[in-house]
């Protein structure tokens, strides 16, 4: 079964934006009954549909699956929820891990979140100096982000 074991942390500055190209992503929710969800997503110009399950603490199972462009766009624009998490991602490597920077648009503009996928939940890691503080919460999913866009929320 595939895992993903991820922390999330939100940035003190732009310093990261430096270090890497970003690529548009844009992907909706076809289903996200409580933690689990089933979501297409386009990167470029491929599709992926991704199923993932419920949080056990950081980890959970991922299963995600290259679809045709023309399916992906097809199903976003007739399944999938508004509005759509549209953001350019930054990878950023360092180490041997790869820090994955997502700078939001739309209706979440103004949000950034950097994430790093471990190979175990306890892993120790060295933060970059422009990481700010870990944010590790079903809040920041971009699925509860789909429902509870960053635009709405009173708490920034």
């Amino acid at each position: 079964m595939a895992k993903e074991i991820e922390r999330k942390y939100l940035v003190k500055n732009s310093d990261w934006k430096k270090l890497a190209q970003g690529t548009f992503y844009c992907q909706g929710y076809i289903s996200t009954l409580g933690q689990q969800t089933v979501r297409v997503r386009i990167i470029g110009e491929q599709g992926y549909l991704t199923l993932k399950g419920k949080n056990v603490g950081s980890t959970r199972s991922e299963f995600e699956y290259p679809i045709p462009i023309a399916e992906a766009k097809e199903i976003l624009e007739t399944l999938c929820d508004r509005p759509f998490i549209e953001k350019m991602r930054y990878k950023i490597p360092q180490g041997n891990l790869v820090w994955e920077v997502d700078e939001f648009l739309g209706d979440n503009a103004g949000l950034i979140i950097a994430e790093v996928e471990l190979t175990d939940e306890n892993q120790e890691i060295n933060l970059p100096d422009w990481i700010d503080h870990q944010v590790t919460a079903a809040k920041y999913y971009n699925s509860n982000l789909a429902k509870h866009p960053y635009s709405q929320w009173q708490d920034k």
